[in-house]
C-alpha cells in the first residue's frame, strides 16, 4: 500500500491504481493509471517526479457549466499530453438544486445519480484513456477525491477489483468533513459507494456511453499488463 502513495511536491494526494488484486487473482499494473489532486500545484520537483514515473497523458475531470480557472495547467514537459473531460454538468437544473447547491455534493452520495445521469461522459474518459499514448496516464480533479474518485472506480471495477478494494482506495483520501456530512445522512462511503455500484454491468454501461469493446479491451490491457 506504502507504495502505492506518490509524494510529488504540492500535491497532497496522489496514488498509483497499480498493485490491487482483482477478483480472477491478476494484479492492476503499477505505472499504468495515477489519480491525484491538481497537477496545477506541482512544483519543479514535483513535476519532475511525474515525469519521471512515466506519465504521458494528463486527463483533467471538469464540470460543464463551471470556470474552473483553477485547473487549467501547463505542463513544463513537451511530450506531455493534456485532455480535457467534462464528466459532470452544472447546467442540469435537477442535478444544481438536488446536489451542486449542497454540501453532499462533495461525497459519493451523489455518485448514484451521476452515473444515471452521465454514462456518456463517463464512457468518454474511459475511451480517452484507453486512446492515450504509451506511458502513464494520470486523472485528476481539484481534491483528487470526488470526480477522480468516481472514474477511478469505474476503472478498477471495469478490471474485476472487488468492491471492498475500490471501496479501500477512496477511502485514501481522507476527509474528516466529508465523513460527518455522511454521517448526517445516516450513510457512509462504504454505503454510498456500495450503493452506486453494486449491480451495475459496467461493460453494459460504459457501451451504453459509446466506449467501444476495443476501448473497454485496451484499458484493461493498460492497466492489467
Amino acid at each position: 500500500m506504502k507504495n502505492r502513495i506518490l509524494p510529488w511536491e504540492g500535491c497532497s494526494n496522489v496514488r498509483d491504481l497499480g498493485g490491487l488484486r482483482t477478483s480472477d487473482g491478476r494484479m492492476t499494473r503499477p505505472g499504468a493509471i495515477v489519480r491525484s489532486d491538481n497537477p496545477a500545484r506541482l512544483t519543479a520537483a514535483g513535476w519532475s517526479a511525474l515525469h519521471a514515473y512515466g506519465i504521458r497523458t494528463i486527463i483533467t475531470l471538469r464540470t460543464h457549466g463551471m470556470q474552473e480557472d483553477e485547473l487549467n495547467i501547463t505542463p513544463p514537459y513537451s511530450d506531455l499530453v493534456t485532455v480535457q473531460a467534462a464528466i459532470e454538468d452544472v447546467t442540469d437544473m435537477e442535478f444544481r438544486n438536488k446536489w451542486a447547491s449542497s454540501e453532499l455534493w462533495c461525497t459519493p452520495l451523489y455518485y448514484h445519480d451521476a452515473l444515471r445521469r452521465w454514462p456518456e461522459r463517463h464512457a468518454a474518459v474511459i475511451s480517452a484513456i484507453a486512446r492515450a499514448q504509451p506511458g502513464g496516464v494520470l486523472i485528476h480533479c481539484v481534491r483528487g477525491t470526488d470526480r477522480t474518485g468516481i472514474i477511478a472506480a469505474l476503472l478498477l471495477a471495469l478490471v474485476g477489483v472487488p468492491l471492498d478494494e475500490i471501496i479501500a482506495d477512496y477511502e485514501l483520501s481522507p476527509d474528516p468533513e466529508r465523513d460527518a456530512l455522511m454521517a448526517g445522512e445516516h450513510s457512509s462511503v462504504r454505503d454510498a459507494i456500495l450503493g452506486a455500484l453494486t449491480g451495475l454491468n459496467i461493460d453494459g454501461y460504459l457501451r451504453m456511453g459509446g466506449a467501444t469493446q476495443d476501448d473497454l479491451d485496451a484499458v484493461r490491457r493498460r492497466l492489467l499488463g
